[in-house]
């Protein structure tokens, strides 16, 4: 029967690498979705990590106890997780652009299920936020993700961070810029709806006979589903921009996590 003890100083490096890619199916754009079964989301840590491991740099893994190994997965999941919540604002931004749109529509009863982010959400919201995964997946966002993940190994080895710092920096900013999407996106509904309003009570005042509640409805949805689909080139390319800039902050902050291993 083969002998398992050249495997095992292997095991404990290997979890650690399977802990930081897990890390980004926490909260990562598709790697999320509640249409991959769980089963299927560790078959791929798994595989992904065996591949990965053995092109990584040799470190003996230290003798260790579960209470200081815990610290060592939590920072492992934190970096790969860090990486997921910065890809995910742009999209994030997009459907609350579209549920602002919405609600100003009247779509707000109007709700469907969005399975990436396993929560109901509006129409418009469900409509731009798979704008937004088009962009994502244009740009070649997955990939970007785990390049950018398996760089990080190379400047910090499983289990070589016991504590980690997040960019707080990059992430307020890229929050905020992804608030000024949303509202940018947005703008043109918003903009024909307070348009209608006013028209419709100036209407309202000239011709009290006219059912301003009947007309009025179908009125602001028509004409903020013209000024959504005539703006629809215009939004998928701000969408790509916000999405091309977040990947490429991810692509610099991954080198930056620690000094590199000599």
């Amino acid at each position: 029967m083969p002998s398992l003890e050249p495997i095992l100083p292997h095991l404990v490096p290997f979890v650690l690498v399977a802990f930081r890619l897990g890390g980004m199916f926490l909260l990562a754009p598709m790697l999320t979705s509640a249409m991959i079964p769980p089963r299927f989301k560790v078959l791929m840590v798994i595989a992904m990590a065996g591949s990965l491991y053995p092109t990584l740099p040799h470190v003996a893994a230290p003798d260790l106890d579960l209470f200081s190994l815990l610290p060592m997965v939590v920072c492992e999941l934190a970096i790969g997780f860090v990486m997921g919540l910065i890809a995910a604002v742009p999209l994030a931004a997009m459907e609350m652009a579209g549920v602002v749109a919405g609600q100003q529509v009247g779509f707000g009863l109007a709700r469907v299920y969005n399975p990436e982010m396993e929560a109901d959400t509006d129409i418009l919201g469900q409509l731009l936020f798979y704008l937004a995964i088009g962009a994502f997946v244009a740009l070649n966002g997955v990939e970007t993700l785990f390049v950018s993940l398996a760089d990080t190994f190379h400047r910090v080895p499983p289990g070589g961070m016991l504590a980690i710092t997040p960019p707080l920096d990059m992430l307020l900013g890229v929050i905020m810029s992804g608030f000024e999407l949303a509202m940018r996106v947005a703008a043109p509904v918003t903009g024909i709806t307070l348009l209608l309003v006013v028209a419709l009570g100036v209407v309202g005042k000239t011709m009290p006979q006219l059912n301003i509640m009947a007309v009025g409805f179908t009125l602001k949805i028509v004409g903020a589903i013209s000024i959504l689909a005539a703006a629809t080139h215009v939004i998928s390319a701000v969408a790509g921009d916000e999405v091309r800039d977040v990947l490429s902050r991810i692509t610099q902050w991954a080198p930056s996590v620690a000094p590199a291993i000599r």
